[in-house]
């Protein structure tokens, strides 16, 4: 009885220490999501800014433009999958790499090669495990993307894009990330990059307003050339900062979900070892009462 008490109590110990460390994470994240989602905030001026002013210059010029034209017979595409540096985040990357695996099955099915761009240690891990090649990989910023991050990844599948399929170029891009949408979801959202697909960034908006007339200098072809690479970049970012935030609130999610477990733990196994304890003291009355006995007979 004694060694099952030890047991118990070294348990609820393990429990407790394990309680102190997912609160202490579960904080830590708390106040992360707050500076993540003032980050997304932030940007949302100037994406829809650039998508507004893409948006026009699609419209309202008859340009065709290499970003924006739709190609045939493509035969390789690029998926950009968006995942964390750590884990402890519940199903967070698994559900990315999930959503990335039957993009990729949907592609291949059309008979196109994939390439990979891989963002966050868990998808680098995921591939290398597996053994599967990537084009390009950035590790180390996911918590907090940065701008120039953004942009070596835009010029990156800018370039593969531009290439062609012979030397290694792409005819399609597509990211794969998770969507912020609340503190409970986290959305994995699927999005062809290129060619481009412009899409008014207000048009969950009741009120539509209307565009007006444009006029382009020097001329409409060289406004695109200069805006879409900015209007790549931007998405791109707005795709870091997203997933970040949604990653910082699938930690806290998990780590209360795994303090209220440690709760549950820390209960139970007290119960056990009372239940144990008392278990010992009743058999120490038995064995004094029975010694007692024994003594008494023999007089």
């Amino acid at each position: 009885m004694g060694a099952q008490l030890r047991v118990y109590r070294q348990k609820i110990r393990s429990a407790q220490t394990t309680k102190k460390i997912t609160r202490a994470m579960e904080l830590i994240s708390a106040s992360r999501i707050q500076k993540a989602l003032g980050r997304v905030q932030a940007s949302t001026p100037y994406s829809r800014a650039i998508t507004r002013a893409v948006s026009a210059v699609a419209t309202h010029s008859n340009v065709t433009h290499v970003l924006t034209t739709e190609r045939t017979n493509v035969t390789r595409a690029a998926v950009v999958i968006f995942t964390s540096d750590r884990g402890l985040a519940g199903a967070f990357n698994s559900q990315i790499l999930r959503e990335a695996e039957k993009l990729t099955s949907l592609l291949r099915s059309e008979g196109k090669e994939v390439v990979y761009f891989l963002v966050g240690r868990k998808s680098v891990g995921y591939f290398t495990f597996r053994r599967r090649s990537s084009e390009r990989q950035w590790i180390g910023g996911t918590d907090n993307p940065d701008v120039e991050t953004a942009r070596e990844i835009a010029d990156a599948v800018l370039s593969a894009f531009l290439r062609d399929p012979e030397d290694g170029g792409v005819g399609e891009i597509h990211m794969v990330f998770n969507r912020f949408v609340s503190m409970m979801t986290q959305d994995p959202s699927v999005v062809r990059l290129l060619p481009l697909v412009v899409v008014d960034a207000e048009e969950t908006d009741a009120k539509r307003e209307v565009l007006p007339l444009y006029e382009f200098e020097p001329d409409a072809e060289t406004v695109l050339d200069s805006l879409l690479p900015a209007y790549i970049e931007s998405r791109i970012f707005n795709a870091m900062l997203q997933s970040s935030a949604a990653k910082h609130a699938a930690t806290q999610k998990a780590m209360k979900s795994a303090s209220d477990n440690a709760d549950k733990l820390i209960t139970n196994y007290t119960r056990l070892a009372n239940e144990a304890r008392q278990s010992e003291i009743t058999q120490q009355i038995a064995e004094i009462v029975g010694g007692a006995d024994a003594l008494a007979s023999a007089k």
